[in-house]
């Protein structure tokens, strides 16, 4: 099964995919916008584009396992992108994933422009394949 991955960000948001092996997730774009229905509708737009049948939301917990004022917007927003695409939606903690994704852009030595441009897309990478190694031992 295909699944897209998102990093909701305030003004980037990042994608990742897997294959329909679900062995392996790769960065996918992201989308710029600021307003959260046009958002949604966009990444049902991206999820039909790619054949997705699940979408995987990254939840922004605190380091405590607490939710907060991100983690309700990224509930919320959970509610709109089902109805804009259709598809199941997924929330899956994300904690720690946007330092994952620098880490990994520091080994490639990715910086500046191309760095801001590609962060949010590497973290709902990290976001998607942690999803996937879930369900690979959950079976």
């Amino acid at each position: 099964m295909r699944i897209l991955a998102v990093d909701l960000g305030g003004v980037r948001t990042g994608l990742a995919v897997c294959d329909a092996a679900e062995m392996l997730a790769s960065p996918a774009g992201v989308i710029v916008e600021r307003n959260r229905e046009q958002l949604a509708q966009k990444v049902a737009q991206e999820a039909e584009r790619l054949a997705a049948e699940e979408i995987v939301l990254g939840l922004p917990r605190n380091m405590d396992g607490s939710e907060g004022e991100s983690a309700q917007g990224a509930r919320a927003f959970a509610d709109l992108l089902a109805q804009a695409s259709g598809l199941k939606v997924v929330l899956r903690d994300e904690r720690g994933t946007t330092l994952t994704a620098h880490g990994y852009l520091n080994q490639t030595n990715t910086r500046g422009k191309k760095r801001k441009a590609v962060v949010d897309s590497v973290a709902a990478t990290v976001i998607l394949q942690d999803y996937l190694d879930f369900r690979r031992n959950m079976r």
